[in-house]
């Protein structure tokens, strides 16, 4: 009978039983594919993580898995595994071998407690999003910049809505969300430094998430691009309050509107609990 271990963290948030839950199985040597999309199902979080030997340059390789799918890269698995391997090696930056590359994950310190990270992701590439007027209609809704597309984890698609009520009073039908594309949906608004987002991906087996730190940096790289904010500034993201699990998640782009170099995404998390299970 094989133990399979697994850490719980709670991502983009200090406080525990707030932000979005992550499970960490820290050593998924020996267990197959099946076994880690079962393991995913039955921990029913927005995403666990199965920790393996580096292939490459990087400390460890992880593999991310929704209830439903395995994902080459997302945000919040990232920045939990990074606060869950980092604190025992006391390593002050940790490199993560992901489906999309390796991301570096720089980490803040208060003493011997990691207090916050930032992970730099790839820059993904972009284009209009075919299904716009569809998830319009069904929604409701009126983007007020162009909606586009942006090829970062699952893919993403932002909708920019009028203010941070309109984003709190949607009301998706999920089932035919799911129906109409396989993206996740992020509506936001907001201004300045401050932004509020929603993220729909019931095609994921994700139907609301808490956090989603793969969409955070297009998120900053939209606004970037369209005049909302400046290149270099660092933005603060809410999230999550609709489903009980209220989220901070931190964004900045270096570069020029035509050009973005450098995408960070940056947060806090907290280790809330430890077990097993015996297979």
């Amino acid at each position: 009978m094989a133990a399979l271990r697994y850490v719980v963290a709670d991502v983009f948030t200090d406080t525990a039983l707030t932000g979005n839950q992550l499970a960490v199985f820290t050593d998924a040597r020996g267990v197959d594919e099946e076994l880690m999309q079962k393991l995913a199902k039955e921990m029913n979080y927005s995403e666990s993580v199965f920790v393996l030997p580096p292939e490459g340059d990087a400390h460890v390789r992880i593999r991310i898995f929704t209830p439903a799918t395995e994902l080459p890269f997302a945000g919040h698995p990232v920045l939990g595994s990074a606060f869950v391997l980092a604190g025992p090696l006391q390593l002050g930056e940790i490199r993560l071998e992901t489906g999309a590359g390796v991301i570096p994950v720089t980490l803040e310190r208060e003493g011997a407690r990691i207090s916050f990270g930032w992970m730099q992701q790839p820059i993904p590439p972009f284009e209009p999003f075919a299904q716009a007027g569809a998830v319009e209609g069904l929604l409701g809704i009126r983007s007020v910049l162009p909606v586009e597309l942006y090829h970062q984890g699952p893919g993403f698609a932002y909708f920019a809505l009028e203010s941070e009520a309109a984003v709190a009073a949607l009301s998706p039908d999920f089932g035919a969300l799911g129906e109409i594309t396989a993206y996740g949906i992020s509506c936001f608004a907001g201004s300045g430094t401050k932004w509020k987002t929603r993220m729909f991906a019931p095609a994921s087996g994700v139907a609301e998430d808490p956090a989603t730190g793969s969409a955070a940096g297009p998120l900053a790289m939209h606004l970037a691009r369209h005049g909302r904010i400046a290149l270099g500034e660092e933005i603060e993201i809410s999230q999550g309050d609709e489903i009980g699990r209220p989220s901070r998640l931190h964004a900045r782009v270096d570069g020029t509107a035509e050009q973005v170099e450098r995408i960070e995404v940056g947060g806090s998390a907290v280790i809330v609990a430890r077990g097993e299970f015996r297979l």
